[in-house]
């Protein structure tokens, strides 16, 4: 039934079907890798985003930090000089800015005894911002001196002095983890020739890491800036650490196109087998008519009285007979080679015989069918040892196949000969050369002629009929006897079938 269904299945449906369905998943898998390629995209995007910010807003606190401590260390030293020790530290900004006013305007005495025995002590952070925001406003100008001032110091100032190089890392470090990037990472500090000035101490470095820099103290001159730079050993599965949920589909999907590809193979295949099947039942009942049909007539004419059988009669009756029973024989093997591939295993029958002797008996029954072509045959058995052990009817087979196929492909404006060789391959293998002066194979062809159902094409010729199972039958034959088959072919020259199987060995 099921073959049934197949074979009344058109070839454009399953065509149709399959070109569907592959372009159905071939589009969801193309679907599933782009939103993949763009999701890395966006992901790296989004975490060079994060690090840049990051490095940018920690350089900027270290920086607002060096210039803080600059700034209340210089207002520090200006209220020391500027107020009595009278007065309380907790005053408000307006007396400090009246003292300060005051110390301006008024001309002191050089002399140390007239200044003040006692100096203004810690000053809070609020009342400090307090000072700097008015002194801001009132001395801009005095201000202005101090930033200069401050440049002027860092331009002196080594660079390892002048950084915290403890207080940048763990600026990183906060930035990193404000912005969502809790990973381990490495930190270096270069200054502008390139010199490593600082490096955490489990500091690696690899090839293809992607390293983020940002630069230190910008208003200075080129030659007086710092860079900081990270990288991350973990940067590749960080990337790709949240595309690992999607990599099962992608599999499944994958897989899923490859077992749809196999089955439309599959079904093209069992088609194929299920069309050789039907012409095969619909030829082989006139096969098989035409001999049983002849044989029944001759057998006839030996059970009829009344005829005459002279000598002459009977050998030519018996002569028809043979003929028609190697004719079913021949159509039996057919039907055995097409059962050979139904089955996953073979059962062989194998008994001891001479190889030598097995050929010239296939070649004596198959000289007769060369002789009517107009060819000749010529055995040269030069085996010395030829004991082999093999199953006689399959092997028969392979020979026969072999020959056959020689009278198949002959060229027709030549007369075909056909040359059987015997040699010793070795110590224990024995060599059978069935060459012919054919119509020859391409070289293309002779890679797939012992495939199942393949054939090959021979042009313009359609008078060659077959099912492309014949050397397929061979060479899974010779594999079960544990030998092997070789085809050596030139267009136009001829084909030479090699085969080689073990030998019995004598004790």
């Amino acid at each position: 039934m099921k073959n049934v269904y197949l074979c009344s299945m058109k070839r454009a449906t399953i065509w149709a079907l399959g070109v569907g369905m592959s372009l159905s998943f071939l589009v969801l898998l193309f679907l599933q890798i782009n939103y993949m390629t763009r999701f890395v995209t966006l992901r790296k995007a989004q975490f060079d985003e994060n690090v840049n910010r990051s490095l940018s807003e920690a350089v900027s606190n270290v920086e607002l930090n060096e210039s803080r401590l600059y700034l209340e260390n210089l207002v520090r030293e200006n209220l020391r000089d500027s107020m009595y020790a009278s007065e309380e530290v907790d005053t408000n900004v307006q007396k400090v800015r009246s003292h300060y006013t005051t110390f301006e305007q008024t001309t002191f005495d050089n002399r140390r005894d007239n200044r003040p025995k006692a100096v203004i002590g810690d000053v809070s952070r609020s009342q400090m911002g307090d000072v700097i925001k008015k002194m801001y406003m009132n001395r801009r100008a005095t201000l202005d001196k101090a930033v200069y001032s401050m440049i002027e110091a860092g331009r002196g100032l080594q660079l390892k002095k002048r950084i915290n190089f403890r207080m940048l890392d763990q600026e990183v470090k906060n930035e990193l983890r404000d912005n969502g990037l809790m990973m381990p990472y490495h930190i270096k500090v270069l200054d502008a020739k390139g010199n490593v000035l600082y490096r955490c101490s489990d500091y690696t470095e690899e090839k293809n890491e992607v390293f983020y820099r940002a630069k230190m103290f910008k208003w200075m001159d080129d030659k007086d800036n710092a860079f900081v730079e990270v990288h991350f050993p973990d940067y590749s599965s960080y990337i790709t650490g949240s595309m690992r949920l999607m990599v099962p589909s992608v599999c499944f999907t994958i897989i899923l196109l490859a077992t749809f590809v196999f089955t439309i193979y599959l079904i093209f295949r069992q088609k194929k087998l299920s069309e050789i099947k039907s012409d095969f039942i619909s030829n082989m009942t006139h096969e098989f008519k035409t001999p049983i049909s002849t044989i029944s007539l001759a057998a006839q004419m030996l059970k009829d009285e009344s005829l005459a059988k002279s000598p002459a009669m009977l050998k030519k009756i018996s002569g028809v007979i043979n003929d028609e029973t190697k004719r079913l024989r021949f159509q039996v093997d057919k039907v055995l080679q097409m059962s050979m591939f139904e089955k996953q295993e073979t059962t062989l029958k194998k008994v001891e015989l001479n190889c030598n002797e097995l050929i010239e008996g296939v070649t004596k029954t198959f000289r007769l069918k060369i002789e009517q072509v107009g060819g000749s045959i010529e055995m040269k058995l030069n085996a010395q040892s030829a004991m082999v052990y093999v199953d006689e009817m399959h092997f028969t087979n392979v020979i026969f196949n072999l020959m056959d196929n020689a009278v198949k492909y002959r060229r027709e404006e030549i007369p075909l000969r056909l040359v059987i060789t015997t040699a010793n391959v070795g110590k224990d293998r024995i060599g059978i050369s069935v060459q012919d002066n054919g119509i020859g194979i391409k070289k293309d062809d002779v890679k797939r002629v012992f495939e199942k159902f393949y054939r090959v094409h021979t042009g313009n010729v359609h008078n060659v009929k077959g099912f492309g199972l014949g050397l397929a039958y061979v060479n899974k034959i010779v594999e079960e006897h544990k030998g092997t088959i070789k085809c050596d072919s030139e267009l136009g020259k001829g084909t030479r079938f090699f085969i080689t199987i073990p030998i019995i060995k004598n004790n």
